[in-house]
């Protein structure tokens, strides 16, 4: 009879669920539940206002849906000036930053590992300093050929750049084995920049993806310093075309930030798609 007894108990024992489980597994779904409604309240955020921007660029005064705007945005005057202003200020910008950021990150992680702390509070000043201060530093600072070309803003991007393309290109070195690939290349006979440029810089693709969205979508947004640099880009052309045409300016602003989510889509894609293959080349 106690065997009998001992027998139902440990049945009842393991039949029984596991209480910690079984809150962690509630805590769970409420987890996922409270983030469902953290999304669904940034989607509102973000989509909410794209929503009432499209609808009003595609409608006339009298409230009628039309392309008129989006028609009519390549005739205004100083559109295309100021649009492929912008595109050769974000490719400047870009081609600098990097040469600038990717040298000296390598440099940091592989030479210099206790100035990484140091570095991270210098690239964050940037973001720290307004860049109306900035500006008009550089301005002072600057002699007068240089402020009379545009490309002063190129470096002035540069500057507000560096914050985001440190962290990716930090992020991505940290992820790899650095002292390792660099030892193995020079062994081998490859020079720093050969060891740059077919050991290193494939392994931070995705970094590298990283800074150059992040500079791209800065450049194309930026409006601070082109305005007080008395330089037209897209932003400040938007600003200033609005007091004219409000539909025309707004569908300027849609059709910016459509397109540059657009390209940033492809150079992901992109980016991906080569890793892929590079996965299958080495599963070959």
């Amino acid at each position: 009879m106690a065997s009998l007894v001992a027998d139902i108990a440990a049945e009842d024992v393991l039949a029984a669920p596991d209480i910690p489980c079984v809150r962690r597994r509630r805590l769970l779904t409420r987890f996922r539940y409270w983030r469902g409604i953290v999304l669904l309240i940034a989607a509102a955020y973000f989509l909410i206002p794209l929503y009432a921007g499209l609808r009003f660029s595609f409608q006339n005064d009298y409230g009628h849906w039309s392309l008129y705007a989006v028609k009519a945005l390549p005739a205004q005057t100083g559109f295309g000036a100021a649009f492929f202003l912008s595109l050769r200020l974000g490719a400047v910008t870009l081609g600098l930053v990097l040469v600038l950021m990717v040298p000296t990150a390598i440099y940091v992680h592989l030479k210099l590992p206790r100035v990484r702390r140091l570095m991270d509070f210098v690239t964050i000043l940037p973001i720290v300093i307004p860049p109306i201060v900035l500006i008009l530093g550089i301005l002072h600072a600057a002699p007068l050929w240089l402020r009379a070309s545009p490309y002063l803003l190129s470096l002035a991007y540069v500057i507000l750049s560096y914050p985001f393309v440190y962290r990716s290109l930090d992020a991505g070195l940290s992820a790899i084995d650095l002292r390792t690939l660099v030892e193995a290349s020079r062994s081998l006979g490859g020079s720093f920049v050969r060891t740059l440029l077919h050991v290193l810089i494939p392994n931070l693709r995705s970094a590298l993806v990283s800074a150059t969205v992040l500079t791209l979508a800065l450049v194309l947004g930026e409006f601070t310093m082109a305005q007080l640099d008395l330089w037209t880009t897209l932003p400040v052309w938007i600003y200033q075309f609005q007091q004219d045409d409000a539909h025309v300016a707004t569908a300027a602003a849609m059709l910016t930030l459509v397109g540059t989510w657009l390209l940033l889509t492809v150079i992901v894609l992109l980016d991906r798609s080569q890793s892929r293959r590079a996965v299958r080349q080495g599963l070959r």
